[in-house]
């Protein structure tokens, strides 16, 4: 792995203002994806991974570095990569989301990612950005203090990745293939993993539990990743406390809990001290629900063991919140809040008066009529977002976009629901349609921007996990029940609310979101559950370019993917 060495300093809303980057680098990594066979649950299946492995390569480098990474599709078809929670400034040429940056890179061919860090820190992760295939190629992104920086609390002894997984027997792509063409909803997976452990609830004799070695009196950060398909999780070490220190790459306020809620998409940094008597102590996950579509109830186990212990697990002593614990999911969530420390980036919330674009999105599961050659129902479902069911086009829109091709989509995404109703009432006699179209929501370069997402009860109802590529934004308010303009936004958290790229938008509620548009690209917004954004729970945000070359997008790299 090649480096350089570079010198940069950060300025800007974006970026921190303060941190003097001497001594960035540039890395290089190869990934090879290719089928390869994994035994577990008794059975044998062949996965699309990264370098044969399950889950993928860790990339670990310092903030502020540049990295190239080359991927080789030696699969059977094609796909794309994402870098999650990488705001990739003025670069969405390598964000990686299949038609929306690129088109897939295809079999036999390759090509190289250029991911620019900026002011993100502690874990982040990759993953395919194609259908479903992220289930199996995906890996951790671990971004290191730079070298003239400390950790906002005392160094930690040693750290792990922790990877919240689904495992399915089968590939992922044809799982949700079948399920788009036949209208039916995909299967539930077969299991949880920890880092490709299945644990020892499984009943399989081959099937491994993952162990983290730990020595007595020391202190372990632990880089939790939830990487599942479509369940939020609870997670805990039995015994231990857990020390939450971060949140999708940005330091929050130190808080200690006995559990953690993380959504799909989201990271978490955790500190755990070791001061236990010697012995192995279960570590162990399970899913987080609060909708009529439950996923299985498995309790997947890991085992922080410490040196030279003795004994076995007793499995009566695992304690998790139930999987419907709403209270539980709250009052974590209500604790994370944003800390004011030299490592972070300077709070910037954009003030009320400062607010000159507002985006009021309803999310939904909605159906309409079954149309393929091999529909099993009458009707399929979709989501939407403000009743417009995403249409992933051809030509991806980046590239539509930046040689202002038409036909590709359109600039019209609605900024508010096109009917108001109670949505987190008893919906049963609304018409549960939505339309169908790619639309997009357009936002000048510095617009202050704020977007509720209202969860509605069409459907499954529940809670939804949204991701927006291309920038942090902060979480400024949540409640329950309908959001009110008029009301809500005095309950607003504009002295600390944390700065993420994924947020849980709680079922029958509401969750506001708040950032300066100073990223010019093509940005996707979805749901991070793979099933609500397959079936349409997305949109994609476009920046404007600025008024000058270091505020407006990058040109392409020569050697795009093109669409077949």
């Amino acid at each position: 792995m090649g480096l350089v060495n570079q010198c940069f300093v950060f300025v800007g809303v974006l970026f921190l203002s303060t941190l003097l980057l001497c001594s960035a680098d540039v890395h290089n990594y190869e990934f090879f994806v290719r089928e390869t066979n994994f035994t577990k649950l008794c059975n044998s299946t062949t996965l699309l991974v990264v370098n044969g492995r399950y889950p993928g390569p860790e990339i670990r480098v310092h903030r502020g570095d540049t990295v190239f990474v080359n991927v080789h599709n030696q699969g059977n078809y094609g796909f794309t990569i994402h870098w999650h929670g990488v705001k990739q400034p003025r670069n969405p040429w390598s964000d990686g989301p299949e038609f929306i940056t690129q088109c897939p890179i295809q079999p036999g061919t390759n090509f190289t990612y250029e991911v620019v860090l900026s002011d993100e820190i502690g874990t982040l992760w990759w993953h395919a950005h194609s259908d479903w295939t992220r289930g199996s190629v995906q890996g951790a992104f671990i971004i290191l203090p730079a070298e003239n920086e400390t950790y906002p609390f005392p160094t930690p002894d040693a750290d792990q990745t922790i990877m919240l997984q689904s495992w399915y027997n089968g590939d992922y792509k044809q799982i949700i293939d079948q399920a788009l063409a036949t209208g039916i909803p995909p299967r539930q997976p077969d299991a949880y993993a920890i880092n490709g452990n299945l644990g020892d609830t499984t009943g399989c004799p081959n099937d491994t539990m993952f162990r983290m070695q730990v020595d007595f009196d020391k202190t372990y950060h632990l880089r939790i990743i939830n990487s599942a398909m479509n369940e939020e999780k609870f997670f805990s070490i039995m015994n231990h406390s857990l020390t939450v220190v971060a949140q999708d790459a940005s330091y929050v306020r130190r808080f200690t809990t006995d559990y953690i809620l993380i959504s799909p998409g989201q990271t978490m940094d955790v500190l755990v001290f070791a001061n236990q008597n010697a012995g192995q102590y279960y570590m162990a996950t399970r899913p987080f629900s609060d909708s009529a579509a439950l996923p299985v109830d498995f309790i997947t186990t890991g085992v922080f063991e410490y040196s030279n212990s003795a004994g076995g697990l007793n499995a009566s002593l695992i304690n998790l919140p139930a999987r419907n614990d709403t209270n539980a999911t709250s009052s974590f969530l209500s604790r994370i809040r944003n800390t004011r420390v030299p490592q972070n980036p300077r709070l910037n919330v954009p003030a009320n008066s400062r607010i000159n674009r507002r985006v009021y999105i309803a999310i939904a599961t909605n159906n309409l009529p079954c149309n393929t050659s091999q529909c099993l129902v009458q009707n399929r479902i979709v989501a939407s977002m403000n009743n417009v069911s995403f249409v992933f086009p051809r030509i991806d829109i980046l590239q539509a976009y930046y040689n202002s091709n038409t036909g590709v989509f359109t600039q019209d995404f609605p900024l508010n629901p096109p009917v108001f109703y109670d949505f987190t009432g008893n919906l049963t006699l609304l018409n549960p349609g939505a339309e169908l179209g790619t639309r997009a929501v357009m936002l000048n370069y510095g617009d202050a921007v704020e977007i509720v997402l209202q969860a509605t009860q069409l459907g499954a109802g529940g809670s939804h996990p949204i991701h927006l590529h291309g920038f942090s934004f902060y979480r400024v308010g949540t409640g329950s029940g309908n959001f009110n303009n008029q009301t809500d936004p005095s309950t607003y958290n504009l002295v600390d609310p944390p700065l993420i790229n994924t947020v849980h938008v709680p079922g029958r509620g509401w969750v506001a979101l708040r950032f300066f548009a100073n990223n010019p690209g093509v940005w996707f917004m979805h749901c991070h559950f793979e099933r609500h954004s397959s079936w349409g729970m997305d949109t994609v945000f476009i920046v404007r370019n600025g008024t000058t070359t270091k505020t407006s997008i990058r040109p392409p790299p020569p050697n795009m993917p093109r669409c077949t």
